[in-house]
């Protein structure tokens, strides 16, 4: 979602401000601006669009002072226009503020009765126009921005500047992630380590509810309770490499070719030198206790969750079930004795995620989850969290995370599976054994990528697409659909292949391109069955399948993607690659921005 920069430096603030918001671009945004107090007076620049349009304007207009805050926005209340991008300002107060202030219409109307206007169709003006009311009573700048806060009902996080005040910082959090970062004499503020990795290592998270008063020495936390609190400073390793494209001309291509050394580096986290056990982070868990597996996530994470049940069930006979989380809480599901709840999240920090968990809190037996930021608050609110090692993402769409998440989830199942006597020490052992061979497959798929990259071609000129798989691939074609939407802007829908004579076939013809996922495994001659129907009434198939597969069944084929042989049970993983690069390519042939594509954040963190 949107991105928070603060900093009390020592060197001016603007060049600092700019460089830390391209950082958090891949968060998606569609407009950005700095605030800056220098000799008392605070001055503000805001632009449209791309961060170059914001530098473009502090090079005919620039901003000094050693003091800054900045924000890249994604709308939620009002237009994508200067008028509503961040910082708001009044008089004597500058506010960025992430998330979303449920009751902002009550507090205009409040502010109203005293003759005070907005300017703006944002909810961030509000909590700006409330704070300078209360300054404007006399209150001091801490005390107006507790004020303010107090006042406030919904998810924020936010960081006000006032006007005379160059050694001050006010930042609070609640539901939307907000991290301090310290320096020798500066401090800084972020949404995420990401932001701050060019200025510090050394980072502070604020929990829910904190209140923080910052200077360039010193940092005061209150929690919920408005009590002093003491919150521990970590040691955050961001390599630098991992958080530029490397060569490659989008992140995106970038984070699909690192895959092999991901999924090395989470076999390797979990499955340990000896490759014959699996080890869990903080003990672990044991699942001879569990008779009900209850798993939540959004967007790809959920999907992988769909892929997780088949494993789960079919492997450890664990009972699941999948909810979409932005669903789950209001059904008010009943959470019976011995259930654990599973929460899958790149980020950490989804809303609808994080909200599910805290509903579970003390209703399940246990919470896990599986994540990407071990320092996130869906981590830090779990039982047991587990890393799926993927490193930073920075692509909207995600790639790495997805089959890192599918590979730590399948490592999850094999554990359950031996701690309810479904495999023995033996069997385990083999099936670690064909994990390890994941990688070095996954390396295989990505030498596709020139005859891919032709497919995306050709699928570039279609207006809707198909998506068809049956068992394991099922989730696996909702995926692989979902990625074409996000980032070619082409509508794609996805079904398992049975339910094609169920209605979609109604739409099969002559220009409705049919991507179909059937490996050579037991349910493959129903998937071709269903292709034979869409072949028939004149539909383009694309078949992705293996050697066998391609010799029963590619004859009629309008294009055939042959990847390698795979362990029927890890097929997920490695058809995971073709749906990524031709999504990928088809977007880059029709032109779109891949890395940021039209109206999507990377992290959903408000509902």
């Amino acid at each position: 979602m949107c991105g928070i920069v603060g900093v009390l430096g020592s060197n001016e603030a603007a060049p600092l401000l700019v460089e830390s918001l391209k950082r958090l671009e891949y968060r998606g945004y569609d407009s950005a601006g700095i605030a800056t107090v220098d000799k008392g007076r605070l001055g503000r620049r805001r632009a449209v669009g791309k961060l170059v349009n914001l530098s473009d304007k502090l090079v005919h207009e620039p901003l000094t002072g050693k003091a800054g805050i900045g924000h890249t926005r994604w709308a939620t209340h009002g237009a994508a226009n200067e008028t509503n991008a961040h910082p708001h300002s009044t008089r004597h107060v500058a506010v960025v503020h992430n998330g979303i202030i449920e009751n902002y219409r009550e507090l205009r109307a409040e502010l109203a009765a005293k003759g005070i206007g907005h300017a703006t169709d944002t909810d961030t003006e509000t909590v700006a126009l409330m704070t300078q009311a209360y300054l404007d009573e006399g209150l001091a700048p801490q005390a107006a921005a507790r004020a303010t806060i107090d006042k406030l009902t919904g998810a924020y996080a936010l960081c006000f500047l006032f006007e005379g005040e160059e050694d001050l910082l006010i930042a609070a959090r609640q539901g939307s992630p907000l991290a301090i970062g310290h320096g020798k004499g500066e401090m800084f503020i972020g949404s995420d380590a990401i932001a701050l990795a060019p200025l510090t290592d050394q980072i502070t998270y604020l929990e829910e509810g904190d209140f923080a008063v910052v200077s360039r020495t010193h940092v005061e936390i209150l929690d919920a309770a408005r009590q002093p609190v003491r919150r521990k400073i970590a040691t955050v390793e961001i390599d630098s490499t991992q958080i530029d494209k490397g060569g490659h001309k989008h992140f995106m291509a970038k984070e699909i070719a690192e895959q092999p050394r991901a999924l090395t580096e989470a076999i390797g986290f979990y499955a340990g030198q000896d490759a014959q056990s699996i080890t869990l982070p903080d003990n672990g868990h044991d699942f001879t206790q569990t008779e009900r597996l209850t798993m939540v996530a959004c967007g790809t994470a959920f999907y992988a969750c769909l892929t997780a049940k088949y494993w789960f069930e079919q492997i450890a006979g664990l009972p699941v079930e999948v909810d979409i989380a932005s669903e789950f809480r209001y059904r008010e599901p009943p959470i019976t004795a011995n259930t654990a709840a599973l929460f899958v999240s790149q980020s950490g920090e989804t809303a609808d995620t994080l909200a599910a968990l805290r509903y579970c809190a003390g209703k399940a037996a246990s919470i896990l989850s599986v994540v990407n930021v071990p320092t996130s608050s869906i981590a830090r609110e779990s039982d047991l969290a587990l890393p799926i090692m993927a490193g930073p993402e920075i692509g909207v769409a995600s790639t790495k995370a997805f089959t890192c998440q599918l590979t730590v989830l399948y490592l999850l199942a094999l554990k359950a599976a031996h701690d309810r006597g479904r495999l023995d020490d033996a069997a385990l052992a083999d099936k670690l054994a064909e994990l390890r061979s994941l990688p070095g497959l996954v390396n295989a798929a990505l030498g596709l990528n020139k005859q891919i990259a032709l497919a995306g071609q050709k699928l570039a000129e279609a207006r809707d697409v198909l998506f068809l798989g049956r068992g394991l691939m099922y989730p696996l074609a909702l995926e692989g659909a979902l990625k074409l939407k996000e980032i070619s802007y082409i509508h794609a829908e996805a079904y398992a292949s049975g339910e094609l004579k169920h209605g979609p076939i109604a739409l099969i013809d002559k220009f409705m391109p049919v991507v179909v996922k059937a490996p050579r495994d037991a349910l493959f001659e129903k998937t071709v069955s269903n292709m034979q129907e869409v072949m028939a009434r004149g539909g383009k198939v694309m078949l992705i399948t293996d050697d066998a597969g391609a010799s029963e069944a590619a004859d009629d084929a309008w294009i055939t993607l042959v990847l390698p042989k795979v362990a029927n049970a890890l097929s997920p993983i490695l058809y995971a690659i073709p749906a990524q690069l031709l999504a990928y390519h088809t977007a880059v042939a029709k032109g779109t921005d891949v890395d940021q594509p039209r109206n999507l954040a990377k992290s959903v963190t408000v509902e």
